[in-house]
């Protein structure tokens, strides 16, 4: 069967820090005189901005389906590793599988926003990115404005993973920590070739909660070792 009964869950919390400024952009039918071309996503209650957890997850798999893709063209969804499937799931038809991880949106920390809150920025916790895109058969000239979240800024990270097989569960951590890997030598976000959305993942905690009477014996310690081992930056 390829869902299991639930043993228990895997709390997993990192700070994320953005070290070059990050776009992942809010989609805007009106944009008035003098705005911003591009801004980015903000929670709409703080007007803070968040890291949506769709756009963690997708580029966390897409990043380890291309490592284990034999070609440059990425296969269909039902073809892609059994680990990614179990970890990330699948709405392939006929065997639609739910996913194991559970990401949270993203929200800065408390003295992050403390931080940027009290500097002179662009934008309310953003800086504006002047950029010039030239039409190399006309010489004609591009000009627009995106919106980033400055360097420095720190997020919450939050993950949550259901022990459905404490057989795999090694496994499937193992498999996680290289994610965690690709990620932080990748971006997330837009224009990543130019600069943008570079992160890392630090300070992690992991923690475990199970109704089951038996012992899942679950090592957390050496889950945090094994994804403290994944910063590179």
């Amino acid at each position: 069967m390829r869902q299991q009964a639930l043993k228990g869950k895997l709390y997993i919390q990192a700070q994320l820090t953005v070290l070059t400024g990050l776009h992942i952009g809010a989609g805007s039918d009106f944009a008035p005189i003098g705005a911003v071309d591009s801004p980015f996503i903000r929670d709409p209650f703080t007007k803070q901005p968040i890291i949506p957890g769709s756009s963690v997850k997708g580029k966390i798999r897409t990043l380890l389906a291309k490592s284990l893709s034999p070609s440059y063209v990425l296969q269909k969804i039902e073809e892609d590793d059994e680990r990614i499937q179990r970890l990330f799931g699948s709405a392939a038809k006929d065997s639609a599988r739910p996913a194991r991880l559970q990401f949270f949106d993203m929200k800065m920390t408390a003295d992050s926003v403390r931080q940027f809150d009290a500097m002179e920025l662009d934008t309310y916790i953003g800086e504006v990115k002047f950029e010039n895109s030239i039409d190399r058969l006309t010489a004609t000239a591009n000009p627009r404005q995106i919106e980033r979240v400055p360097a420095g800024a720190a997020f919450q990270f939050q993950l949550v993973y259901n022990i459905e097989s404490p057989e795999e569960l090694i496994e499937d951590m193992q498999f996680l920590a290289d994610g965690f890997k690709l990620l932080q030598m990748d971006y997330l976000g837009g224009h990543g070739s130019r600069g943008y959305g570079r992160v890392r993942l630090s300070d992690f905690h992991v923690g475990v909660f199970s109704l089951q009477k038996e012992e899942l014996g679950v090592d957390t310690a050496q889950f945090e070792q094994l994804f403290e081992g994944c910063n590179i930056l």
